[in-house]
């Protein structure tokens, strides 16, 4: 048995062909997904990176694992302290652990656990490929190592190798030799110059007048990649540079699926297609950043081919990207970790019975402070620190008539909103209930000051405000954040 984890760094489905795409922008993609089986609801439970894979490799929600953001006390898991053994409960519990445990050698070719200094990501793994560049890497850099890998392992039996790739992370680094597929191709028919208008007059950080966070200086290493998006042309070089990254990236997954079959590997080799976190490309006034606790951010693609297993299906259920520890733990005939949280859709694989879950439970702490719930069609988001974008405490959308999150109307149905907060306090008593913490991730990001991304920030951001036309907002601002310097 071998398994490929194919990890592809911001990438959301609506933005790959056989999610229904009118780009062209997944060839590659689309061949693997008529021969697996595609989930259209599949989100990561904690965004951004460090959260999300945190989650997919422990099977814990970051409430447990005590990992919710990029910086401070939550971005490390908590200790087992007394109970401690020789090794921790990651070692002996993480998914890639139990891969070692079932006979598998396990790899990983990715600067990861670098970029975030997160050492757990290495648990379970026999051996780290770093890519050398924390994340910065262009998939022409990535891909020799992949296949020197191949050769020397490929024909090998039960391996198991996780492999990353960035080109849709920001800054869009594909290169300028690539071209651009896409010049020609009309932009999403949603943005309007309406609604572009309207996200020039928002505020917050990679807002449409400032996508490099704070302002709208560009870095001339990346051509691609725009400051702001103030008309037309700023819109196409957004969105162009982040669909041609896709497309990029799905050429060198060409080439991999390609020596595998020219090597009679294909058939018995696993395939898993997938993603940590998704982009906000326009949704809640945010470009190229995966900043929110919405379906934007967290909603990513996952195809998994898997020999044996049903093909050319949809899957319409409920899941987390947690749920797949032990899902791959059932597909090998063993039993789930006492710490994971998720569980088992191998019965979608098998016999094409849905077991999705009935809500899911969204964080998102290292942006903003978000949590969210996902719940028949609706997107319920509660704000608890709005990381300077003035949301509103509630939010409420409509994802089968509204998917890219236009219209809140949490005012207009109360009841609603009230229905799905219940099912956030829940399973916020559940989750308490069921660690040793007394501590909620979530609070402790905000007894630190806030959001890594949006700390301290402030002053320089009003500075820029007043520069383009939005002193308006300073004064909402400060009161919402006293504690910040303006």
């Amino acid at each position: 048995m071998r398994i490929l984890y194919i990890d592809i760094d911001s990438l959301r489905p609506d933005h790959l062909s056989c999610y229904g795409y009118p780009r062209y922008t997944s060839p590659h993609i689309d061949a693997l997904a008529k021969e697996a089986v595609r989930f259209d609801r599949y989100y990561c439970s904690d965004a951004p990176c460090l959260p999300s894979r945190t989650a997919l490799y422990t099977g814990m929600f970051g409430i447990h694992s005590g990992v919710v953001g990029h910086g401070g006390t939550a971005a490390d898991l908590r200790i087992d302290g007394p109970k401690r053994g020789f090794q921790d409960q990651i070692e002996m519990q993480s998914l890639p652990s139990e891969l070692q445990r079932a006979g598998f050698y396990t790899a990983q070719i990715s600067p990861f656990g670098q970029r975030h200094a997160a050492r757990h990501f290495y648990a379970g793994f026999n051996e780290i490929l770093n890519t050398g560049k924390c994340g910065m890497e262009s998939a022409e850099e990535i891909t020799p190592t992949v296949m020197r890998w191949l050769r020397d392992h490929a024909r090998d039996d039960n391996w198991y190798l996780h492999l990353n790739y960035w080109d849709p992370h920001t800054p869009y680094r594909v290169p300028a030799s690539y071209g651009n597929p896409f010049a020609n191709d009309p932009l999403p028919a949603w943005l309007t110059d309406e609604v572009l208008a309207e996200h020039q007059q928002k505020v917050g950080p990679h807002g449409a007048q400032e996508i490099s966070m704070w302002d709208d200086v560009e870095d001339p290493r990346f051509p691609r990649q725009p400051g702001a998006v103030r008309n037309r042309a700023g819109l196409r070089r957004m969105i162009d540079g982040y669909d041609t990254g896709i497309r990029y990236v799905d050429e060198h997954l060409g080439n991999i699926f390609a020596f595998l079959k020219e090597n009679g590997l294909w058939e018995d080799t696993a395939v898993i297609m997938t993603a940590d976190h998704g982009e906000n490309q326009g949704e809640l006034g945010i470009y190229g950043e995966h900043a929110t606790a919405d379906s934007a951010t967290c909603r990513v693609p996952f195809i998994i081919r898997w020999p044996g297993a049903r093909a050319g299906e949809i899957d319409d259920g409920l899941h987390y990207n947690l749920d797949f520890a032990p899902t791959i733990a059932d597909l090998l005939g063993r039993k789930p970790q006492p710490m994971w949280d998720g569980r088992s859709f191998a019965s979608v694989l098998r016999d094409g019975a849905s077991n999705g879950w009935d809500y899911l439970v969204l964080s998102q702490c290292a942006h903003v402070c978000q949590r969210s719930v996902v719940f028949d069609s609706w997107l319920y988001m509660r704000t608890y620190h709005d990381g300077f974008h003035l949301f509103p405490k509630e939010m409420l959308f409509d994802l089968k008539n509204d998917p890219h999150e236009q219209h809140d109307l949490a005012e207009q149905y109360p009841e609603i909103c009230d229905r799905v907060l219940r099912l956030l306090t829940d399973w916020h008593d559940e989750m308490m209930a069921t660690m040793d913490s007394d501590r909620d991730p979530l609070w402790t990001v905000m007894r630190e000051g806030g959001p890594i991304h949006a700390r301290g920030e402030l002053a320089r951001y009003c500075e820029y405000l007043q520069k383009t036309g939005r002193a308006w907002a300073i004064e909402e601002l400060q009161c919402r954040h006293p504690g910040e310097k303006i």
